[in-house]
């Protein structure tokens, strides 16, 4: 039920656009997240609506257009990059007479393909079947209610209540499950609370850059690819900052416009990762012109999962793909590093990052003693490179 193939899948892209301000990120986004689903797109069909019809969530004008590109390209498949209903997804196939998949289902196939560790298959699996019990009736509308009649009446239970009760059971198990590793995470972490060692986070958009981040702040080589969501299970480390000083590093799961809401619950246990830090790396995309979008999307998980009063650092990265970029430090009106342009694939700027992080972590220990400690800091590094500010 939660396997899919591996091999790809020719096709048809949909995009709607409802707001006259929307980016061309959005939908270069959608191609990138449909090669990560495996799909091999054939055509990209857009439109402009001011709202979703209700059968369709397009009008029968595009449903004639994408199957005439379903036809010309012999596809068998149209994702298209909004939420559908259960009746929206179920009129599609039945018009189209093809698998159709909204933005939802298409994150989750993702997440079904990269999930490695015992905690993230479940993840998976509980947000998998969330999903489906609002979809169920899709493949049993001839079961939907029960016959009368000799011969007719049934054991008391349609085949579509039965499956709903065994969904309801798995998703009691799978929360189980993740209750048992979230004790075992949080046994963990009061080990790490005992060593006074500062948390910190690596958070951000999806393919950012945080795990490239990673491996070059703790040497690790955890998988690092130009994808989206590349990282799903989290990874935990301990780094060195300026002077020596250790911490633990965690790089998590990254952001994604309207990150399924079950998703977010699913994945509550590794979420923690980023609840428990002492501060959090906010890495952004240096080439992306559509940051700010982005910035407001992730601020938006973190109030979600309540961490956003955690002090953030911006790290902008991937400077070395920008012509007039060099890596500096920039500060707020206290004095204390509040953003850093570095480029963790060749390494440019990360000493200066080790030293942003050392200072905003002691400044969260001593703030008294601060103020003269980052001024004579500040000097020093001034000193060293005029590119700092």
């Amino acid at each position: 039920m939660f396997e899919r193939p591996q091999s790809g899948e020719l096709a048809i892209l949909v995009h709607i656009h409802f707001e006259q301000t929307e980016s061309k990120e959005i939908v270069e986004e959608f191609h990138e997240l449909a090669l990560a689903a495996g799909a091999k797109p054939m055509h990209l069909i857009l439109g402009r609506q001011r709202t979703p019809f209700a059968k369709y969530f397009i009008g029968l004008g595009k449903v004639d257009e994408v199957h005439a590109a379903l036809t010309a390209h012999h596809a068998k498949l149209v994702i298209f990059n909004h939420d559908l209903s259960p009746a929206q997804e179920r009129n599609l196939e039945q018009q189209l007479q093809c698998r159709v998949v909204g933005r939802i289902g298409l994150i989750l196939d993702i997440f079904a393909q990269r999930a490695r560790t015992f905690e993230g298959k479940l993840q998976v699996k509980l947000a998998q079947l969330q999903h489906m019990s609002t979809r169920l009736i899709r493949g049993w509308t001839h079961l939907e209610r029960q016959r009368g009649g000799i011969g007719l009446r049934g054991p008391g239970e349609t085949q579509l209540e039965s499956d709903k009760r065994l969904i309801r059971q798995q998703i009691k198990t799978i929360k189980k499950r993740l209750a048992k590793v979230q004790k075992q995470r949080a046994q963990s972490q009061r080990a790490r609370r005992k060593s006074q060692l500062s948390h910190i986070s690596l958070i951000g958009y999806t393919n950012t850059g945080k795990s490239t981040l990673f491996n070059a702040l703790t040497g690790a080589t955890v998988l690092a690819a130009n994808q989206p969501f590349a990282t799903l299970d989290p990874s935990i480390r301990r780094l060195r900052l300026y002077n020596g000083t250790p911490a633990i590093l965690a790089d998590t799961v990254g952001f994604i416009r309207q990150l399924p809401h079950d998703l977010i619950e699913a994945f509550s246990a590794t979420l923690e990762e980023t609840q428990e830090a002492n501060l959090l790396i906010h890495v952004i995309d240096a080439t992306s012109t559509d940051k700010l979008e982005r910035n407001k999307e992730v601020q938006h998980v973190l109030e979600k999962i309540q961490a956003k009063q955690i002090p953030q650092l911006l790290v902008y990265n991937k400077i070395d793909l920008l012509n007039d970029t060099t890596p500096h430090l920039e500060r707020d009106s206290t004095g204390l590093p509040s953003k850093v342009w570095i480029s963790a694939s060749t390494g440019e700027g990360i000493s200066l990052l080790q030293q942003a992080l050392y200072e905003l972590l002691l400044a969260k220990q001593t703030p008294t003693s601060n103020q003269s400690f980052s001024s004579s800091l500040r000097a020093r590094s001034a000193r060293q490179s005029s590119d700092i500010v």
